[in-house]
């Protein structure tokens, strides 16, 4: 039977669940194949007498499953004649970071917020560069199918070697290094880890814990133990149930702000002082302004990068201030090879992945995070004002629906939102899935559907300039999707 690996080798990542889809076996011939597609052809050049040696930095999250993982995984590596340092706990910006400073390829298990059962592969060249279906995802799979069904490859005459390297204290500092925050007014915060690797990285960037000095931060921990069988609540804040307990905390304790970071850290939504959630497009606003002052300030035009159902908000403030903006397609290798390829110095997502150049044009809610303490710190207004101001449009939100006929219900809204309209007052684009735009006249309005890759479902996002058009433009367009056999999905 030939081994088939695309329920686990996905378009961004490796996912799945332990041990029938990804066990030590499967991890070791993944990185046999991460050596061969990915490492040795980016090998570094040596010299005749002394060839460079090709490394890999891995790390891992919180679940059981992480180190034997890893281990299987490092001797797919070393086999290859390649390298390994393992940095053993860390958040997947940690791994970013190490990445980003040693110059190698990295690779991070996790499995982000899925449950306990699963676990998962994140990886990157040197530089945190992504690795994706098309920068190498591929050929990862292809190559590890083989492995699996016809045996490993000969060990190399010259195998590679296992290190163990502590890289937390580093991180912390280099973070630290992008954003001052001794100097703000002293601020309350509630942060809710979700019993993921926040924390482990929060007191060591906002405390002491990595012997860097004390910022006037008092830090209210919410599930700080590293449990990966999440058990108080799921660590995905997208959805609104894994924030009650951060609002309620915010609330009680008095506190400024809340932070809430999913499992892996790389990850951050934030709840204002009355415990209302603070959408990631006003924060893609408010930390986007903030990148684009200084490199105003340093003479250059900067250039943010935002995917297409990001709030029109972004580009009204950022074009305002001075940015060029560059829309893109939803998922982070998208984003990631924007960035580099427009040298952007920032950019944001709805799903609050935020990414920056200083950070190897990486993702990183640590980095969010000091970026909203330090703006709400440095002025006496609470947070609420000023999430108000970058909030200036009412959006849906994204609503799910299960679909008998994915093609068909989409067809449905194009005869009436584009074929009827003849040309009409509303732009449409297909750069992923379907938007329609109204904005250039009254009323304002836009809305994306777009199809899931692994589901029957269409996931649609509505803004508008008032509530009861994107209610009504809301309604309408699910009224075309469903049918009386379809189900919505949360």
């Amino acid at each position: 039977m030939t081994t088939d690996l695309s329920h686990l080798i996905k378009a961004y990542d490796v996912r799945g669940t332990v041990p029938d889809q990804l066990n030590p076996q499967v991890a070791r011939a993944v990185g046999a194949a991460f050596a061969r597609a990915v490492v040795l052809p980016e090998a570094p050049a040596g010299s005749s007498d002394a060839p460079a040696r090709s490394r890999v930095v891995v790390g891992h999250d919180m679940r059981d499953s992480g180190p034997a993982l890893v281990d299987a995984f490092a001797a797919g590596l070393t086999d290859a004649g390649v390298d390994v340092v393992r940095i053993g706990l860390c958040s997947t910006d940690g791994l970013y970071h190490a990445s980003g400073a040693l110059g190698v390829p990295g690779a991070m298990f996790t499995a982000s917020h899925n449950p306990a059962v699963y676990n998962g592969i994140k990886l990157c060249r040197a530089g945190a560069r992504p690795v994706g279906q098309d920068s190498g995802l591929a050929e990862v799979r292809r190559l590890a199918e083989g492995y699996l069904d016809e045996g490993l490859p000969d060990p190399a005459d010259d195998p590679g070697s296992v290190t163990d390297r502590d890289t937390l204290a580093d991180y912390a500092a280099f973070l630290r290094s992008l954003v001052d925050l001794s100097g703000i007014r002293p601020l309350k915060v509630v942060v809710d880890a979700g019993n993921g690797m926040g924390g482990y990285t929060v007191p060591a960037v906002l405390g002491t814990g990595a012997g860097l000095p004390a910022l006037p931060l008092d830090v209210v921990p919410l599930y700080f133990e590293l449990d990966g069988t999440f058990p108080n609540h799921e660590a995905n804040p997208l959805d609104p149930e894994n924030l009650r307990d951060l609002q309620a905390a915010v609330v009680e304790h008095g506190a400024d702000l809340g932070l809430a970071f999913d499992g892996d850290a790389d990850r951050c939504f934030v709840v204002d002082e009355h415990g209302d959630p603070v959408s990631p497009s006003a924060i893609t606003a408010l930390v986007g302004l903030r990148e684009v002052a200084k490199e105003l300030e340093a003479g250059r035009t900067p250039t943010v990068i935002h995917n297409l159902i990001t709030s029109r908000a972004v580009p009204d403030f950022l074009g305002a201030a001075g940015a060029r903006t560059v829309r893109t397609r939803v998922g982070h290798s998208f984003i990631k090879a924007e960035m580099a390829d427009n040298d952007a110095v920032f950019g944001g997502e709805h799903s609050a992945h935020y990414y920056f150049r200083d950070f190897f044009f990486a993702d990183t809610g640590m980095l969010a995070a000091m970026h909203v303490l330090a703006a709400l710190g440095s002025q006496p207004h609470p947070l609420s004002a000023l999430g108000e101001m970058y909030e200036p449009y009412v959006a849906s939100g994204e609503i799910n629906s299960t679909v008998a006929d994915v093609p068909a219900a989409r067809a449905r809204v194009v005869e009436a939102y584009v074929t009827q309209q003849g040309g009409g007052p509303v732009e449409v684009d297909e750069l992923d899935g379907l938007t329609v735009s109204h904005w250039d006249s009254h009323p304002q309005w836009w809305f994306n559907l777009r199809a899931s890759n692994t589901e029957p479902l269409l996931r649609l996002n509505v803004e508008a300039a008032d509530e009861d058009i994107m209610e009504k433009v809301r309604d309408d367009v699910l009224s075309l999707v469903r049918t009386h056999d379809d189900e919505e999905r949360a």
